[in-house]
């Protein structure tokens, strides 16, 4: 599936059980583009242990911290109504070993990435509300 918004490629992903009450409605697919890095519902994706989130860039953790990384990103530009859940999702990536505000350090001076959300901006909120 494409993006709706920039027509580029997305990485589908089931969402685990554990982690729907962090996506937003009753979706239970999701696709995180590889471009805008908006998340969007599917109709069908791979499991969570086989989505390659390394198609987005390879600053994204490969462990179990992928997928609730990949929903926080998802959630960034909704970080108003999503606070709550993008906080729990990131504690999620780092008991799972990865730093996520590492991570978007990465991807805001990726290139090849035109996100929809200012990372930088959206960085800067994360760690004032975490200190």
């Amino acid at each position: 599936m494409d993006c709706p918004n920039c027509d580029s490629e997305t990485v589908a992903f089931a969402v685990p059980d554990d982690l729907h009450e962090y996506v937003p409605g009753d979706e239970t697919r999701v696709a995180l583009c590889t471009h805008c890095l908006t998340l969007h519902p599917v109709m069908e994706a791979d499991t969570a242990s086989t989505a390659d989130f390394t198609r987005v860039s390879d600053a994204f953790p490969t462990t179990e911290a992928a997928v609730p990384m990949a929903l926080a990103v998802g959630l960034l530009d909704s970080f108003a109504v999503y606070r709550s859940e993008i906080e729990a999702l990131l504690q999620r990536v780092e008991r799972a070993g990865a730093d996520p505000l590492l991570v978007l350090d990465r991807l805001a001076s990726n290139r090849d990435l035109d996100p929809q959300v200012d990372l930088e901006r959206r960085r800067k909120q994360l760690e004032s509300v975490r200190e």
